[in-house]
């Protein structure tokens, strides 16, 4: 196979959360070229489940990979740029779909001792498809004992896997609030109630929250990366919408942020004379990597010399690989591959060596874990 056209073709065809159609029948038309008799191959809603059943199981080694584009404008000029217009893989679900292809037919043609579960996960930017497919039938029947996953990482050089024991990523929390006031002339304010002013004040008092309600050795964030307000220049804006995210290492200071957006709001509809709602969207759990698989791995790592290991800091970034993490002992690492463009970036262009490294680390690891269950 050549797993850099692979990568390529699934690059065109960058799909939203749980509308991966096309990803998933380009996935299946290939695992079912792959011999058959130790495969079960499972699907749920657009995502896939394959278990390669082994020689002599004794467990379940699971791998996720996740399947989604984003609602991003590509620009990286590439012949094989995205062919569905407002819609890329600025996050590098390309490469990861494929270097899980990549370990699958490797298992396949070798098997391990133990069974290998491929999660093939849909509508990990949002909405969230990685805690209704833990809950699904299908994954309950072939439940893994472990779960592993990576993320490319621009930042890296290729040949590099970086990762530590702990908290990885953040809580995270989609940020969605509504004001509703009293449009009217620009001539006349005192007959109206301004949303673009009262917005204004808003993005300033949610910039306090951090500074002044979570503890200083903790580490928060809350961006507005948009607001939408008004509709002529000379008209008083009657509505306003922000948007934004929250992102936290502990899952107190979540549950404190909220809390204090929800106090601003009720100041801000009664200092504005408006009506103020908030929506938290998408919430994902912190990616909390479990000692005992990620100081193996790190120690696998360093003795048989496949990359570089990079003990690194948390990171705000979310991924909802932390649901499976929360039921299953498991880990996620970095995977270097040397871009300047960073992640959800429109020219973000990973390297595609970063494909065999990948490959390598986890089947090496794989069959490490099924060798010293």
């Amino acid at each position: 196979m050549d797993w850099i056209q692979f990568r390529r073709s699934l690059h065109q065809i960058p799909e939203p959360g749980f509308e991966e159609f096309k990803t998933q029948r380009f996935l299946l038309n290939y695992i079912e070229s792959l011999p058959q008799e130790r495969l079960t191959i499972r699907t749920w809603r657009t995502g896939i489940f394959v278990r390669v059943r082994g020689t002599n199981p004794k467990q379940t080694i699971g791998y996720r990979t996740d399947m989604d584009g984003l609602a991003v404008d590509e620009h990286t000029g590439l012949p094989f740029a995205s062919k569905h217009e407002g819609m890329m893989h600025a996050c590098g679900h390309d490469m990861h779909m494929t270097i899980a292809a990549r370990i699958l037919t490797e298992i396949v043609t070798n098997p391990v001792e133990d069974n290998v579960l491929f999660v093939f996960q849909p509508a990990e930017e949002g909405p969230g498809g990685a805690k209704p497919m833990l809950e699904s039938d299908e994954f309950v029947d072939l439940r893994p004992d472990v779960m592993l996953a990576l993320h490319v990482a621009p930042e890296y050089p290729v040949g590099t896997i970086a990762t530590r024991p702990g908290i990885l990523f953040a809580n995270t929390s989609e940020l969605w609030i509504s004001l509703v006031g009293q449009g009217g002339h620009a001539a006349y304010p005192h007959r109206s109630n301004d949303m673009v002013v009262a917005a204004a004040h808003l993005v300033t008092q949610l910039q306090s929250v951090v500074a002044r309600n979570v503890d200083p050795l903790d580490a928060a964030v809350v961006t507005v990366g948009k607001i939408i307000g008004g509709t002529r220049q000379n008209i008083i804006a009657e509505r306003a919408r922000l948007e934004g995210t929250i992102r936290t290492l502990s899952a107190d200071s979540m549950v404190k942020i909220k809390g204090r957006i929800d106090s601003i709001l009720r100041g801000i509809e009664a200092g504005f004379q408006c009506e103020a709602t908030v929506d938290y969207g998408s919430n994902y759990v912190q990616v909390y990597n479990h000692e005992n698989v990620t100081d193996d791995f790190m120690r696998w790592l360093q003795d048989t010399g496949e990359a570089e290991l990079v003990v690194c800091q948390e990171a705000m970034t979310g991924e909802d690989f932390g649901y499976f993490l929360a039921e299953i002992p498991g880990m996620m690492f970095w995977l270097g591959v040397d871009t300047p463009y960073g992640l959800h970036h429109s020219k973000m262009n990973p390297s595609e060596d970063a494909v065999e490294v990948a490959a390598r680390v986890v089947t090496g690891y794989i069959r490490h874990l099924s060798r010293n269950p």
